[in-house]
Formats: C-alpha cells, structure tokens, sequence
C-alpha cells in the first residue's frame, strides 16, 4: 500500500504529493485526510495523506515508510481535500497552505529538535558529558556554545549520537484531574486506618463521607477543604478514592448582551424573502440569494428562520460575519434561539479555544457555526444553508496566503452540497449587485424596516459654513445641540470617527514638513497616551519632536483627529456624560469587545465613540442618535472605491439610529456635502448610487467591468526591484493577449516598507484564458530562480485594494 503525502514545507520544488509505503501495522487503518508523521530529508515533517494507491512511478525500494500516524480518524473530509486543490489552484498558493488554512492553528506541527545518546560509552568529551547529565535525550537548544556544536557534528558523524525531530500538536486537548469518590463503607474502613495526628487527612476523609459515591474534579476539594495535593494523593493511595484524566471543552465566555428579543412572526416582506429560500432548502438546491434589505429590515430574522428549517432537515449552517465586534451580539442571538447547537470562531479566541470549538464542530457536537472569515472552513459534512452577512465588507477577502475570498469559497462549498448561499447587506458590493442584476444571484429585496419605524433622519452638516463662521471644534453646532439634548433625555448616542486610511501625523506650520519613517516612506502616526510617534507598517517608534527637523521651527504639531482626542473634547463639552471608546488600543485585550458592548447596552454609558468597528451590526433600542465627525476620509482615499465604501460606512452607521420604539437622528459631518456618495447615503438610495458609481466604473474600466490581477515586488535594493518587476512585466505581456492591459511597473503607493522598497504591477483584463497559466509560469520563475537574490513577489487576483 502506497500513500500520496503532501509534507508541511512550503516550498517550491516540493509543492507537490510525495509517495510514502504504509507499513502493515498501519495498513488497516490509514484513510485520506489523516495527518501523518513522515521521514523528509534528514528531519521528520507533518504531512497529510491526500491519495492511497497501490502503484508508484518510483522504485519501491526508494520509497520511505510513514513513521505514525498522528490521527486516528481523517481530520480533513473528501470535500475540504477537493477544496484545498481547487482553493491552491485559484488563489495561487502552496498545497501546503491551502490544506492548512482548513484547520485550526492549534493543529499545526511544533518541531521540537533533540539529541539522543546511541552510545554512551564513547562519549569522552567532559563539557559535552556534564551537559548531557547521564540524560540519554536533552533538547537541541540546550547547547549554545560553538565548541559543543563542533564536539556535537562529529558524535553525529561517528553515530555516537542522533539529533532526532519531535513534532506535535501545538495545543493538545484539555483534561481536568477527576475524583470519584468511593461509598461510606469503604470510606469508614479507610478512616480507621488513619494516626489520630494527621489531622488534614481526617478533615479529608470526612468531607469525603459527605460526599461519598460522587465524582468531582480536584480544584473544587481544594477549594472547599483548603488541603494540599499531597493529602489527596494519599487518600488516593489509601483506597478512599481513584482518579482520572477527563477531556473537556475550553469554552469561550459567552457575550451577556442586554438583547432585544427579535419578534420570531415575519412581516409580508420577510415572508416573500425566505419562501424561495425555503424552496431551495426543500429541493436541495444550489442557489446564491442576494438578500439586500434597508438597516433594521429584518435581516437576521430571516437567516434565523432558514436555519430553522435547515435543522428540520437535520443539516447543518455557517454564518460569517465580517468583525469580530458584530460576533458577540449575533452570537448571543443564535445561542438564545438554538441553544447547544452553536459554536462559535473568530480570531479573539485563543489557540486551545479555537481547538476545542473546532473539535465540537468536527464530532457533530453542534450544527451551526457563527464566525469570522476562517469559519467558512468549518468542516461540517452535511451542509445545509452558508450565510454572508455584510457581504460587502473587505475583511472577507484574506491577505496573506492563501488571498482567499469567504463569498467564493462559500459558493464552491454549496455547489458541493447542493445547497443555498445567502448574501446579506444593506449596501451590497457593485459586484455582488451586479452578478444580481443579471441572474446570476436570485435578488431578494427588503425595503421597510421590521417594525415600520422610521429610517433616522438625516442632515448633512458642511464643516466649511461652520469654519467660515469660527467654530474650530471638531462638532459642528447642530450636532453638539443633539448631544446635549439626548444626555438631558437619557437616551444613547453614537460617535463615529470614520478613520480608515487615515491618521493624525506631525507637521510643521512653517515649513510643511511632515515628520516621517526612516525605514518607510509614510508620516509616522501620533499616539497621544505616550506622545509617541509610531510607524504602522514597521514598528518604529520616536518622541514627539519640539522643534522641526528641517527648520527648527517651535510651530510643530500634529493634524487630524483620533478617538483619544474626540475623548477629550467630549470631556470639554460635556463634563457629565459617560464615555464608552471602542477602537484598537481599547480592545486589545481578549473579551474587551464583549465587556465594552455590554456595558453600554446595560446603560453605564451615554456615548459609544469609535472607529469602523462600531458602524454596523449593533442593534441597542437606546440609540436615538448617531453623529458622522469625519465622513471626508474615506471619500479621498486614492482607490476606486473609496466612493463606494463611504457610501456603505455612512449608511451602515445611520442604520444604528431608531432601530426600536424611539425615532432616530444622524449628522454627518463633512466638507464635501455635494458629493453623490454622501447626498445618497442620507436617504439610504442604493439603486441610484449602484446606477452613477456603475457609469463611473464602465467610463474607466474598473470592476466589474473588468478584473483586476495586482503584483507586487519588494527587496532591499531599489535597482534590483524596479529590474525584477520590469522582468515579470515584459514575461506577462508576451504571453497575455493583446486586449489584456498591464499596468505598470510602478513604485507602490507606499514606495518603501522596513526598508524594503516595493513595485508593483496591475493586469486588467475581461477575458484571459491564459491568465492562471502564465501566472503560474511567473511565479514558477520567481521560486525557483529569483527569490535566491532576496526578491519577494506576491499576487494578488482580485485584489480588494491597489496599494
């Protein structure tokens, strides 16, 4: 028996299966997805079995046995195996990567190096003797001295001793000390055998008679008897009780959101919304459902009932959402309608968490999953329904390898097994839209909000009528009148600082000179709490400077606005209200979305002040007003859909507004108050938006009426990069065809990251059957002849920014 391999080294000459003979004593129980531990070279690797055969192309006495196996069942099913070749193939990336991104980190290999002694006698070496302490195994890392290094290679050569590769998990499953305690008779007999003096033992043996025949765990008969380990274990001894190592869960805390109870009796819309998706559940059908509905028309409420019928048919359901922020409130909602059966994953659990969630998931322990991006790989086996919330947002394309899209993969998923994919926005993207116009997604629309309310009235405030007429503070006067009015009322406000893509940086008002990275070309970012100035792309960090640079001016200061500062002011304007701030440095620590969110839906705090993650998904009935301090920032980004992306941020965070029983009001402030983006989102108009940023793109050829590949280069040295990405320019203009246009190379938006300078190039084509073949042909160039020079290329199809 022959098995085909692929090991856990992403590289390109072994970006492929390797063939491995199964020995017979694992013969009977070896299937594929089974993670396996395999010789590779002169170390043992990972690798996970995607074929059995019983033929190689190699001699068989060339071929190598598998050491173990690591798992016992297949952790990776014949779908997600399918998956992975097709999710390699589409974005690019190594088969490595592709399987691995399936899997929770916790999984992947830990290679741990030892030396082991095979001969201890001949080891004459008295420093390499009195590190090795009459151990037959110490680690690798226990030598740091070149001179035992020097001693250790020729023990190797002689094969006086080994260096030997442990892997493992990781994380490994959770297990609590466990105490079942026997019956009083047993227990009695015991306690005569005890001296009178040992008093800690008594106190034990009678608390156990209290509690004979139960079973509980250590740490609560230390808690509740105050002894030391060391008396339990004697009891252990003495037969008064036996212990055991049971598994158990890590369970992530669950979010105790004061919850609005969503009415479960659909309105007329939500009704004609979820009948075809009902019918698609029915007849097992594959069918992409575009569900674009005003904020607050009922959205959730409709995925909830499609899940409902889902798990009638006893199948299973995914549901992403975009932030982190938005998990702990649906969360709470689909734990108070479905119980047990959810489970939860996202990046702000840790490594053993993930692990356990993911464990739960895999044994058929839970039937519907709620997570970020990386939940699309939940590996249920009998899907039933995949839902995208917020299908606009750009957190569900993937950065990094492999640069994967969640709406794509969950698509691929439900051709598999023939079922629904639901799309939900209230600003869908122009692509998705799009794609609905045509039939490509079947468009389900809601246009009232679930209780009928009201959408919040708008007003857009021009910031440069209030400059003109000296107010300098970052609220506008209209918006400060609202605050005061809503804290005299004791209703909620929220304040949204739309900073995506901008920050505050340090310039001097009398030469222009903007205080930058030395290792970046980029304006280093002011944080207030250290008076730090600091780099977001490399780390480095400076004091603030008290003169300039450049002319020594004392005039240097910093421009633009962060949360801290709008705090300060608040503070200012309005000493008495209670300030709740959500942002980066907020919530950083591990349940800090949670604990924040809860606060404020408790009432502990009349302003919830922060940044994008709070422009979507929260739904508090309190919330009478919501105040816009800076819509211009994302509307002057240099991107194609920065008109786009304002348009969704300032609808989103209007939709916070009068969701319940209270009429809601937005400001948004702005100095651009004529641009369409802006005029539009005030009366939440998504088909005329769609119709003039739609002309906009046919007239200069964005998407989607074109696609966008984007390849980026970077090395340390300015003439090798611009030589490199001149190269792969001219390699894919001879064999791309001539309707496809190259644009570039060009320096990045940002020229230089931590000391690296980047160029970049942009492939804009319609149609090109050739496109991932000559992809692949550059990038085989680039492994395995470039990369030696310290060039690093990445490509990007489908990119969600170009910078």
């Amino acid at each position: 028996m022959i098995v085909e391999v692929i090991v856990d080294v992403a590289a390109y000459p072994i970006d492929r299966p390797f063939d491995y003979i199964v020995p017979e004593a694992f013969q009977t129980t070896i299937e594929r997805g089974i993670r396996v531990k395999v010789p590779f070279g002169r170390r043992k690797v990972v690798g996970y079995v995607t074929n059995i055969k019983n033929e190689s192309e190699l001699a068989l006495n060339k071929l190598r046995p598998i050491e173990e196996l690591i798992d016992i069942e297949p952790v990776l099913s014949e779908e997600q195996l399918m998956l992975s070749r097709w999710l390699a193939t589409e974005t690019l990336a190594y088969q490595i990567d592709a399987l691995q991104v399936m899997l929770p980190a916790a999984m992947r290999a830990k290679y741990d190096k030892f030396i082991v002694v095979l001969d201890s006698e001949k080891i004459q070496d008295e420093n390499f003797k009195r590190l090795l302490a009459g151990r037959k195994r110490i680690p690798l890392s226990a030598i740091n001295d070149a001179g035992l290094f020097h001693i250790l290679k020729g023990y190797v050569a002689e094969e006086i001793v080994t260096v030997d590769t442990a892997v493992q998990q990781q994380v490994d499953v959770k297990k609590v000390r466990t105490i079942h305690i026997e019956e009083k008779e047993k227990l009695f007999q015991v306690k005569e055998t005890i001296q009178p003096n040992a008093i800690r033992q008594i106190e034990l043996i009678d608390w156990f008679i209290e509690h004979a025949g139960q079973t509980v765990q250590a740490k609560q008969i230390f808690e509740a008897t105050g002894i030391q380990s060391n008396v339990l274990k004697t009891m252990i001894e003495r037969g008064a009780a036996q212990e055991t190592y049971e598994e158990v869960y890590r369970e992530p805390t669950s979010p105790e959101l004061q919850d609005v109870p969503i009415p479960e009796k659909l309105t007329d819309e939500q009704e004609s919304a979820l009948q075809p998706i009902g019918q698609a559940i029915k007849d097992g059908r594959q069918e992409t459902f575009l569900l674009h509905g005003v904020t607050g028309s009922g959205k959730t409420e409709v995925y909830l009932q499609a899940i409902t019928k889902v798990l009638e048919k006893g199948q299973e359901a995914i549901v992403l959402v975009p932030e982190i922020s938005l998990t702990p409130q649906m969360t709470a909602r689909f734990k108070a309608r479905f119980g047990q059966l959810v489970a939860v994953l996202h990046s702000a659990l840790s490594a053993g968490e993930k692990y356990d969630e993911w464990r739960k998931i895999h044994r058929g322990e839970v039937k519907v999953v709620v997570g970020a991006r990386s939940a699309i790989f939940a590996p249920f086996e009998n899907l039933g329904i995949i839902i995208l919330d917020e299908e606009h947002e750009s957190t569900y394309k993937q950065e990094e390898s492999p640069r994967y899209h969640a709406r794509d993969v969950a698509i691929k998923r439900s051709e598999y097994y023939k079922c629904p994919v639901i799309l939900g926005s209230a600003t869908p993207s122009l692509e998705s839209y799009a794609r609905a116009s045509k039939d490509v997604y079947t468009l389900l629309t809601l246009k009232n909000r679930a209780k009928s309310q009201q959408l919040p009235e708008v007003e857009v405030v021009d910031m440069r009528e209030q400059l003109k007429s000296g107010n300098r503070s970052m609220f506008s006067i209209p918006l400060a009148e609202a605050i005061r009015e809503r804290l005299e009322r004791n209703e909620q406000i929220i304040l949204f600082l739309n900073r995506r893509g901008f920050s505050s940086f340090v310039l001097c008002r009398d030469c222009g000179t903007t205080v930058e990275c030395p290792n970046c070309d980029i304006s280093l970012t002011y944080h207030r709490a250290h008076e730090l100035l600091k780099c977001h792309y490399c780390g480095h960090e400076e004091r603030v400077p008290t003169v300039c640079p450049q002319c020594e001016s004392e005039h240097i200061r910093f421009f633009g606005t962060g949360t801290q500062k709008v705090e300060e002011e608040i503070a200012k304007l309005f000493p008495e209200a209670r300030v709740i701030r959500m942002d980066v440095d907020t919530t950083r620590r591990k349940g800090a979305h949670e604990r924040l969110l809860r606060q404020f839906s408790e009432g502990k705090a009349d302003i919830l002040l922060g940044t994008q993650m709070i422009a979507k998904g929260l739904d508090f009935p309190n919330i009478t007003l919501v105040g816009v301090l800076a819509a211009d920032t994302t509307l002057h980004l240099a991107d194609f859909r920065a008109a786009e992306k304002t348009f969704q941020l300032m609808t989103q965070v209007s939709g916070r507004a009068g969701r319940h029983d209270l009429p809601g009001e937005v400001y948004i402030q702005t100095y651009s108050p004529e641009h369409y983006a802006i005029e539009l989102a005030k009366e939440q108009h998504y088909e005329p938006f769609y119709q003039m940023e739609m002309q906009s793109r046919r007239q200069f050829g964005y998407p989607p009426f074109y696609f966008f590949t984007l390849i980026q280069f970077s090395h340390e040295d300015v003439l090798k990069v611009s030589d490199f990405a001149n190269r792969g320019t001219t390699y894919l203009s001879a064999n791309l065809s001539p309707e496809t246009v190259i644009i570039g190379p060009t320096a990045a938006a940002i020229s230089r990251v931590n000391n690296r300078y980047r160029y970049q190039c942009l492939i804009k084509y319609k149609k090109e059957p050739k496109l991932t073949e000559t992809l692949q042909q550059l990038i085989r160039m680039y492994r395995t002849d470039w990369i030696k020079s310290g060039l690093i290329m990445t490509v990007d199809v489908d990119p969600m920014s170009i910078f």
